[in-house]
């Protein structure tokens, strides 16, 4: 099939470091490739991709500099889109909703893919007006805010499976590893560390709106707790270690999460993942087999003494069966054949009334 795979224009494709979307479109621009499908791909030059590179921009928007105005680059990239549509069988778009309008007589093979949380009101008429695109959940919880919309399906992320090699030995300490910020609740996570007597290492990058709440709240803890070592931003590269390496992954946190990739990218490695039971930790974590799923501080502390009962090579089969980058592409390949085939044409009344008493007896 020819596949326009449309990224966000905020970094690379895949990001240098964090960045869940476009390591997500990076994953199954790569599979799809592998499988023998021509794609292109829509993202900012220094990306990297076996797949055709169309670029946008000179470099990911987050480390241009000078003042960007993302939403320009964006809107010129859906332009480039709308004047080649036609080379492709299916558009998969990664932008959420700023392609409706450019793309709208395209939109019975246009398929978006929502990556974020979907509890915005102003949005949800967005969505409804537009309810001829085809859309993609990354989990069915994340659906649950929607108005009535044209889901296409869900469809879970998925990872290369050679990216985070399986550890069967694991470590001593805790982790914590993404975004410092309040609905991810890294402190949480040192109170639990602090509890449970175990060292924690949190990875994690800090965002312009949240450099208070570091500031003012978490730095002020990682000092004061005894056994926490802050490490920051961390690459893929030592994500293999920091993860295979760990005991478990805390994951604890207070938002109705749309995915968790990290859970999965634990799950990889063989590391169970303790996790609150928000949003979509319930569908990415079989409790008891791949993590813990728990209710407060409490069951957490108790659960890290459990970890012993958690089989590190059954998490690893987990993961190959249900979070591939291969099983991801299957299921998107479904979609996009579903999309692609031809419409037959409606009949008319008369057509239909002739049909009928024409019909052989």
């Amino acid at each position: 099939m020819r596949i326009a795979q449309i990224a966000p224009l905020i970094e690379s494709v895949p990001p240098r470091r964090y960045g869940g979307t476009e390591r997500i479109v990076s994953y199954l621009t790569e599979e799809l490739v592998a499988q023998g499908h021509e794609v292109t791909l829509f993202a900012s030059g220094d990306s990297l991709t076996s797949a055709q590179l169309e670029p946008m921009c000179e470099m990911g928007l987050r480390l241009s500099p000078g003042p960007v105005d993302p939403i320009v680059f964006h809107m010129l990239m859906l332009e480039r889109v709308r004047r080649r549509a036609d080379e492709f069988d299916v558009i998969h778009v990664h932008v959420d909703v700023l392609h409706y309008p450019v793309l709208k007589e395209h939109a019975p093979r246009t398929l978006t893919t929502l990556h974020g949380r979907l509890d915005s009101v102003a949005a949800h008429r967005l969505y409804a007006l537009y309810d001829e695109f085809p859309l993609v959940s990354i989990s069915n919880h994340q659906r649950k805010p929607m108005p009535p919309v044209n889901w296409a399906s869900t469809v879970y992320h998925g990872l290369p499976e050679s990216l985070l090699p399986f550890n069967a030995a694991g470590g001593e300490y805790l982790a914590f590893l993404g975004r410092i910020s309040p609905e991810k609740r890294p402190d949480r996570a040192i109170e639990i560390a602090a509890r449970s007597g175990l060292p924690l290492k949190i990875a994690a990058k800090v965002d312009r709106v949240d450099e208070d709440y570091w500031e003012q709240k978490i730095r002020p803890m990682v000092e004061a707790t005894p056994g926490v070592e802050y490490i920051g931003e961390i690459d893929e590269r030592q994500k293999a270690q920091f993860l295979g390496n760990a005991r478990a992954l805390l994951f604890p946190i207070d938002w109705p999460e749309p995915f968790g990739l990290v859970m999965i990218e634990a799950m990889s490695c063989g590391t169970p993942t303790i996790a609150y039971g928000c949003g979509s930790v319930p569908e990415v974590l079989e409790n008891g087999l791949t993590g813990f799923i728990v209710a407060d501080q409490d069951e957490a502390v108790a659960r890290v003494g459990e970890l012993d009962r958690l089989d590190r090579a059954a998490i690893r089969r987990t993961f190959v069966k249900r979070f591939s980058a291969a099983r991801m592409a299957r299921d998107y390949v479904a979609l996009y054949e579903r999309l692609a085939a031809p419409v037959p044409p409606r009949m008319t009344l008369r057509e239909l009334i002739d049909g009928r008493v024409n019909a052989p007896t």
